[in-house]
Parts: C-alpha cells; structure tokens; sequence
C-alpha cells in the first residue's frame, strides 16, 4: 500500500505528465469538470487578473487586503518555484499535500469529457474544489496564458483586473499588442467593472471597446487613480476612485510595484464599495490597507534571500520583466559589482532579455534549468558575448552556478539569479535547503 507521501508524489507525476502548457482553445472541457464537481467556483466571490508582468504580486495584495479586513481569502497563481502546493493558498498557507492528492482525485474523477483535460485545467480546477471545501469567502484569481480561452475564464468575478501588456506567446496570443489585448480583455464580463493598467493606444482602444460592449465601467491607471512619489521619503501617496492614503510603503521592492499596488487597491475600492451594505467588514480604509498590504509576499520576484553578499532572485522570465529588473540592478544596485546568474528558456526573446540584464553586471554565469524547454548554455553564451565583454563563466546545474557566484564575491557585492522562473525556482529551493540544513 502507497503512504502518503508516495501518494502526493504519484499524483504530482500524473498531472506533470499532462502537458505544462497544453492550451486548449475553449472552455467546454473544464466547465464540464466543475459542473460534475457541482460547480465549486460558485460558492465563493472572486476577483479575476490577467495581463502580462505583475499578475501574481497584484492579485498577492487584493488577497491581502480581503485577508485583513476578516474574509477568508483564497489566491490561485502561477507558475510555483519549487512545490505545486503554492499555486493553491488560503490564508497564506498553502495547500497540504493531503490536500492535493483530495483535489485531484475529485478532478480527475470528474474528467470524462471527449478531451481529457490539460494540466492547467486539472491544477485550476482542483483549485477551485480546495476553496470550496475550506469555505474560503473570496479567491483572487491568476490567468495561466492569454485570458479569453484561459481555464480560469469559467468563473464570473466581482472585479476584473487587467494589468500591463508586452508581447508574449504569439503562437496562441497573436503578435500585435491590439490581438493581446482582445485576449487579456477576454475575461471583461457583463457589468462587472475593470481595472487596468494598460497605456499602449491600440491596447487600451481594444479594452474600452470591449468594456462598452460588455457595459462594463473601466478605470484605468494613471487615469482614474493614481500614486505619487512623496518628495524626499520612500513612501508613496494614493489617490484613488474615493480613497486617499498618504504615506504607503509599498512592501515588494521595485518602483514597479507602484502600478501593481495602485491597481490592488482600485480594485478593493470597488469590492469594498459594491459589498458595504451588506456586511461591515467591508469598510476600506487607510489603516486597513496599510495593513493589509504589510502582509503581502510574492517569492522569486525581487526576492532576497541572503545578506553579505546580497542575494537577490527574480524570475524576470520576459523582456519587460528584464527590463524592469535590469533598471533596478543599474540604479539601486549602482554601487555594487553584481554578479548575474542567469538561465532563460528556448521560447523567450533571450537577446532582448540579455539587452536590460547585462548592463549592470560585473561578472556573468550562464546556467540552465533542469527543463527540456531551458536554452542551451553555449547558445545563451554566444549571445551574452555580443553584449558584454567582462568575464563569462557556465554551469550547467542552477545550485552549482548559484554556489560559484557567492563564492566569487565580497560581502560588499551582489548576486542576482534571473531569467527564468525556473532557475529562480531551482536557487530558492537550494537556499532552502542550505537554512534547514
């Protein structure tokens, strides 16, 4: 007889066996599953978000806040960085591997389509039964890949999110930011307000036409609110749809974390606002967003993980996150030598990525995650010689890589492990390791 540890590993095997990304092009399959399943993502509100970089870290704060104010929160994200478990939380506490081998044995159990469902189906799924077992009051929602045809589309949420585009997965998504846009704005339902923070013309023109046809309010970024640097302090000022908070620490590092913070608490003005009659939890304030937002954690993006030298981990897995990791390493970072480990996968645009990240390094290690779809090290060295000239080492195990690097630095430097979630994954777990052992 299997314990229970073989168990969850024999059932994390069959859903990797499913595909990571096979995308399926509708929604009859997954919402056949729920149906048999009694429809479980209807026994709690949601709030749903898609969009290109900051997903995770803003749909982490709306959580947050739902958490502090009383509710019972759900948050359903991905990728993980080391165990499948932390797709799945409540509370902040992710799911128990007891747990998971429940939620997938319901699911699959209900899988007897025509099409046996993808792992991104099965994984959203289980989801949604784990929330409704635990009687979870609100589940903030990530899309996996695009929105429109996404699994997590099945749901109808009290708000709809919808942060930046940049261009990605053009094989499903399309190759202009207008047909990203007509994908991300896929999940705008019948009357249910928007937020977004979507600037390109064509992006935003796409989204206003389908928030119009949807009758659908859209507030945007900068537009309908906004926050503001406070001159001379590290704190922020957020003038909203009807809120007003002066002196906000963002809690995750990255001036980019503004627009995600602004676009959380757009978004919990209109939770807080369409439910204020009904319960008295539902009264946004200041205090309680500050509140909320101090909890708030996303591993693997700006992630320190060490002290002397400083470690950082990003997963910065496209060019706009290479872009906004290689602006913080260039200006926070100025007075560092940072060494860069990086390893990125075969279906991103990897010399643009190495274009923002190179910049600012003193000494680069090429690596590559344990994952067929990782680049090859001599062709990311190839082009990581195009661009920079100091001195180039490989290797090809992430922890290996990660180990050379502090090794090779002062307690003055910095260490920045990017690229890939996957290799950012990979560092994490061996970081962990390193603290229990």
């Amino acid at each position: 007889m299997l314990t229970m540890a073989n168990t969850y590993q024999e059932c994390l095997k069959k859903i990797y066996q499913l595909g990571r990304f096979g995308i399926k092009l509708e929604l009859d399959t997954i919402g056949n599953i729920l149906q048999a399943l009694g429809h479980p993502e209807k026994k709690f509100f949601t709030v749903h978000v898609a969009g290109t970089n900051g997903k995770g870290s803003t749909a982490t704060y709306i959580a947050a806040i739902l958490q502090a104010a009383g509710f019972k929160t759900g948050i359903y994200t991905s990728p993980h960085l080391v165990t499948f478990n932390e797709r799945i939380c409540v509370n902040g506490q992710m799911i128990s591997n007891a747990d998971v081998v429940a939620a997938y044995e319901a699911v699959i159990a209900a899988d007897t389509g025509k099409r046996n469902a993808t792992f991104f189906e099965i994984a959203t799924a289980m989801a949604f039964d784990y929330f409704a077992r635990q009687q979870v009051d609100w589940a903030v929602i990530e899309t996996g890949m695009g929105g429109r045809f996404d699994a997590t589309n099945i749901i109808v949420p009290q708000v709809s999110v919808i942060t930046n585009l940049s261009i990605e997965h053009t094989e499903y998504l399309g190759g202009t930011i207008r047909s990203l846009a007509n994908e991300k704005g896929g999940i705008i339902k019948q009357n249910i307000p928007v937020v977004t923070s979507v600037t390109q013309p064509s992006g935003i023109g796409m989204l206003k036409t389908i928030a119009r046809e949807k009758s659908a309010a859209l507030y945007r970024f900068r537009h309908d609110f906004f926050t503001r640097k406070n001159p001379g302090r590290s704190t922020l000022t957020y003038r909203g749809l009807h809120l007003h908070i002066p002196h906000l620490t963002i809690p995750l590092p990255g001036d980019h974390q503004k627009e995600n913070v602004s676009l959380a608490l757009a978004a919990c003005e209109l939770i807080f606002d369409q439910n204020s009659k009904t319960d008295p939890r539902y009264a946004l304030t200041p205090a309680l967003a500050k509140k909320g937002l101090g909890t708030a954690r996303w591993p693997g993006r700006l992630e320190i993980v060490r002290q002397n030298p400083l470690v950082i981990l990003d997963g910065a897995h496209n060019r706009k996150a290479a872009q906004v990791l290689g602006k913080y390493l260039s200006t926070t970072l100025a007075e560092k030598k940072i060494t860069l480990v990086v390893g990125i996968l075969d279906d991103k645009p990897y010399e643009a990525m190495l274009t923002y990240l190179l910049p600012a390094a003193h000494r680069v290690i090429i690596t590559r995650a344990k994952t067929d779809r990782s680049l090859p090290t001599q062709v990311l060295t190839a082009a990581a010689k195009k661009y920079f000239t100091g001195r180039i080492l490989v290797k090809e195990d992430v922890a290996e890589a990660v180990s050379l690097a502090i090794s090779n630095s002062s307690e003055e430097d910095a260490v920045c492990i990017a690229g890939s979630l996957y290799v950012a994954g990979e560092a994490k777990e061996k970081f962990d390791m390193d603290f229990i052992s």
